[in-house]
């Protein structure tokens, strides 16, 4: 019924300020990233192989878990800033009450290992591969960067409680590296 409805497109787009714009998921023009209150999505990401799924709605629940994503593994602002701000805080996040940190990035799950064994990561960030960004794709914060070979994530972090995203906060230009870090984080 939506469809027959004739307003302009600023119209529609105010009508839904009230109501929660995923619950219409099936029209393009309304879709959204995944926002604070919603439910993070059931997909299977890879830990060190792709022998390993690890679903990620399921390692979510009954836990406190920050997600943040990067566009690539190894590349220069993921391997020098980034990451390593998880790393450097990792012990400080736990203390806070956060059970799992988790560094997600569209690669295969050996560089995703590799890159976490690199950087010191093992024990302190659990490193997901999302090998298709299907899961990038499911929270709407995919973005196409071809030099990097296409479809990548738009760098984020966010606190999920109980399989809930509590907090949120994605890069203004889907890569710089401002509001994402581990010390703007809200745990």
């Amino acid at each position: 019924m939506l469809a027959s409805i004739r307003l302009p497109l600023n119209t529609i787009k105010g009508c839904f300020r009230v109501i929660n714009p995923r619950l219409l998921h099936s029209t393009s023009i309304l879709e959204m990233p995944i926002n604070v209150g919603d439910k993070v999505p059931s997909v299977d990401l890879y830990e060190t192989s792709p022998a390993n799924k690890v679903n990620i709605a399921e390692l979510c629940a009954k836990k406190k878990v920050i997600i943040f994503a990067v566009p690539g593994a190894f590349t220069p602002g993921c391997s020098k800033t980034h990451l390593p701000s998880y790393v450097s805080n990792a012990d400080n996040l736990k203390e806070k009450g956060v059970d799992e940190i988790v560094c997600v990035a569209v690669n295969d799950p050996f560089v995703m290992e590799a890159w976490g064994v690199a950087q010191n990561a093992k024990g302190k960030i659990r490193m997901l591969a999302d090998t298709k960004a299907e899961f990038t794709k499911a929270v709407e914060l995919d973005m196409d960067i071809a030099p990097l070979g296409g479809v990548r994530s738009k760098r984020y972090s966010m606190v999920v409680e109980n399989g809930t995203v509590q907090s949120i906060n994605v890069e203004p230009d889907g890569t710089g590296l401002s509001c994402s870090l581990a010390d703007r984080i809200g745990v």
